[in-house]
């Protein structure tokens, strides 16, 4: 977790991602990201000087293999409120509309469904899961299938609802959220989406491993422009001012 803690503490303070008050609601899918940054900023919240309130809010998507009674159970584990918002996105997606790219629509399905309920609750903040290997992936799914050069923003705010979407762990390199989860034998769902291993994002994994072993630079490189050229807002903190 020191690890995990470094790299987000870095994140929020660059992006002042969270200010006295918040009360911050943290997408919590099960996964290793969504698991790890839930644990994570509950430890920031002891030290960090700027005091802010935790909950959780799960999207259950009924899935067969969804398992609310892990989310719930970590969550008493470290005393933040957990909310569940049951949704049949899984009949919308696959047998209702029958899409040929779910992905995109389950997204849209599920932010509306979080933004929702955070509002609902008083939130000032969303907290989502996208690591640093997240932030690459999306880059070049952009800018090879979208023809834009663009990937999420560190800090977004929302006009419809007011709220701001934060992204602590956009400086983790998803290999350090691995080894946080096999190293604290934390559990996690060891599977959140029946398109795991079979999407777009997963072909785009694929290539930079391949790219890597030609060019071990890669991701720093792509990581690299994407903060020179201020893309989305992210900033070159190594640049002088």
């Amino acid at each position: 977790m020191k690890h995990i803690l470094s790299y987000m503490r870095r994140a929020v303070e660059d992006y002042n991602m969270i200010e006295d008050g918040d009360k911050i609601a943290v997408a919590l899918s099960g996964g290793k990201d969504s698991i790890t940054m839930l644990k994570a900023l509950k430890s920031l919240q002891f030290f960090y000087p700027k005091k802010f309130e935790l909950i959780a809010i799960s999207v259950n998507p009924g899935f067969e293999f969804f398992d609310s009674n892990l989310l719930k159970e970590t969550c008493e584990e470290i005393g933040v409120p957990f909310f569940e918002e049951k949704y049949n996105i899984s009949q919308i997606v696959f047998e209702d509309r029958h899409e040929k790219n779910p992905c995109s629509l389950c997204a849209n399905l599920r932010r509306g469904i979080l933004n929702t309920a955070a509002k609902r609750e008083g939130c000032t903040k969303i907290a989502l899961g996208h690591n640093l290997d997240d932030a690459l992936e999306t880059f070049l799914m952009n800018l090879f299938f979208a023809g834009s050069i663009s990937t999420f923003s560190p800090v977004s705010y929302m006009n419809r609802s007011g709220i701001t979407v934060i992204r602590p762990l956009i400086y983790v390199p998803e290999k350090e959220t691995k080894r946080y989860i096999r190293r604290s034998s934390t559990k996690i769902m060891p599977k959140v989406c029946p398109m795991d291993g079979n999407s777009t994002r997963e072909y785009i994994k694929d290539l930079i491993v391949t790219l890597s072993l030609k060019n071990k630079h890669v991701k720093a490189n792509i990581i690299g422009a994407i903060k020179r050229n201020n893309i989305n807002g992210w900033k070159d903190t190594n640049k002088k001012e």
